[in-house]
């Protein structure tokens, strides 16, 4: 079972806008951090959810990818995939009034967190790696 603090920040900063995917940012340059992560929503308030996060408007500083997808096999689940350019990017994001506002605003639309993996991103489209 993972935390609920990471998925809830990640509502958090999807509500609040990431930037466009294909921000000019050399993967090289620095060690970036990124987290991959799988929200349950409440019976019936998948899409409710997922207004919630991409409703947002505004960068968070040193985030270069958000992405939030619908799980094909699961009417409920949701993955968020993140890609900040450091692990204290991400961490400073967590203390921001915003980001606390929206994680209480998101809350009663989770039914829970099933997966949460932190990754070392190396390459890909976008990234300028």
């Amino acid at each position: 079972m993972i935390g609920r603090r990471p998925v809830l920040a990640g509502l958090a900063l999807a509500m609040l806008g990431g930037p466009a995917l294909a921000k000019e940012f050399r993967m090289e340059e620095a060690e970036l951090y990124g987290t991959i992560g799988k929200i349950k929503a409440q019976p019936g308030k998948r899409a409710e959810l997922i207004a919630l996060l991409s409703g947002g408007t505004g960068d968070m500083p040193g985030c270069i990818a958000y992405l939030i997808a619908e799980d094909v096999k699961d009417a409920e689940g949701i993955w968020i995939t993140e890609i900040w350019q450091s692990k204290q990017h991400h961490a400073d994001s967590l203390k921001l009034p915003a980001v606390q506002a929206a994680i209480a605003k998101g809350r009663p639309l989770i039914a829970g967190f099933e997966t949460h993996v932190e990754t070392r991103p190396v390459a890909g489209v976008g990234t300028g790696g």
